[in-house]
């Protein structure tokens, strides 16, 4: 016998330990793989969010006698007209935003600049590494630029998502038939995969309005204000409060420079206070009401997936992050050896409720034991 044995940890050699770092190794490759693969894979996934968000419509017109082909039509044109509104409102704020970037950036330096000065009179040294090292407002300006810029040439190939945003329409009501005919049973149901599919796309939508209404009380909090540029930053708005936890803070931090920049520290307050105000109502009273518990992921989880998805897949796997979630975790509920997963990934009411469920296992199937026997009798 070898010697050796002995000093690897039990179980190191068995099957499960090796099916174990094979499945490792495939998420690797897998995730490696999605990196490279980045574009392609934004691409499906704004066109799938759009026919998440269009299926509801195409659907209603179904249920009143519309032939499926006019539906969407309707859906699709509807669909293009208000992303023709959205990209020449938006596209003509941030050309002329681009364009006074360095008068701000000017303005921010001399900003620092009298402030440093004053830090100075009052006898307080080193300010100014300070302030470059943890507080550059001027960068913030830039990276939101950046990020703006970035979003048109990710949503530039909007013709080619319409274009399967379309065909993903059209099939959807024939994606049962499919799978039945896959499965060999004209008479199957999915109440599982149907109830995953209306969960995601009720939160798609209800998120989608949700924001939307958040991003025009911004716009018109800021036109009121007499802030530059309400249009933009009420996108931004409706953009970025998809992202959880930290998004509405990302998308004041923009809009609350400039107003010092333009208007004073007086004004700053007033918008921050909007800002917080709104992301109060939505996050704390109108979302809760609306969605309720039906996201299933904890605090935790929803965080570290905006972090994942985020670095893998840039803006739109941090906007997308929840259904990407919610997808995995119904994935891993699908198996029994993999459930574990989805309870770690899942609130600790549903842990508590799967514990009583497990622990009380043997229970139920002896009980239907005895019920089985009794009919059978």
């Amino acid at each position: 016998m070898d010697k050796t044995n002995n000093y690897l940890p039990k179980g190191l050699g068995s099957q499960s330990a090796i099916r174990f770092l094979v499945i490792v190794a495939a998420l690797v490759i897998i995730i490696a793989g999605m990196n490279l693969a980045q574009s392609v894979i934004v691409l499906s996934l704004v066109s799938v969010f759009l026919a998440l968000i269009g299926t509801p419509p195409v659907i209603w017109l179904e249920q009143k006698r519309m032939p499926s082909f006019i539906a969407v039509i309707i859906v699709i044109s509807v669909m293009v007209i208000i992303l023709l509104l959205i990209g020449v409102l938006v596209g003509a704020s941030l050309k002329s935003f681009s364009s006074a970037l360095p008068f701000y950036q000017t303005r921010i330096q001399e900003q620092i600049t009298a402030f440093e000065a004053l830090l100075t009179s009052k006898g307080i040294t080193g300010s100014d590494k300070v302030l470059v090292k943890y507080f550059n407002p001027e960068s913030v300006m830039n990276l939101t630029a950046i990020f703006l810029t970035g979003l048109s040439s990710a949503l530039s190939n909007v013709v080619l998502i319409l274009l399967t945003v379309t065909f993903i329409l059209l099939e959807v009501s024939s994606f049962p038939v499919k799978l039945r005919a896959v499965l060999g049973n004209p008479e199957a149901v999915f109440p599982l995969f149907t109830k995953f599919v209306i969960d995601i796309r009720r939160y798609l939508v209800i998120t989608t309005l949700i924001n939307l209404a958040a991003g025009i009380l911004i716009g018109i909090w800021l036109s009121i204000l007499g802030v530059k540029y309400p249009v933009l930053w009420g996108f931004l708005v409706f953009l970025l409060h998809f992202i959880p936890n930290i998004g509405s803070v990302i998308a004041a931090i923009p809009a609350v420079l400039l107003t010092l920049i333009q208007l004073g520290i007086g004004s700053a307050i007033f918008v921050a206070a909007g800002y917080l105000l709104v992301g109060f109502i939505v996050g704390n009273i109108i979302q809760p009401k609306l969605m309720g518990q039906r996201l299933g992921l904890s605090t935790l989880v929803v965080f570290l997936s905006m972090i994942f998805w985020g670095s893998l897949l840039g803006l739109i796997g941090a906007i997308l992050c929840i259904p990407l979630t919610m997808t995995l975790k119904f994935a891993f509920e699908s198996r029994e050896d993999t459930q574990w997963i989805a309870v770690l990934l899942g609130p600790e009411k549903s842990a508590v409720e799967k514990s009583s469920v497990s622990w009380n296992l043997p229970l139920i199937k002896k009980r239907k034991r005895k019920v089985y026997e009794k009919n059978k009798n």
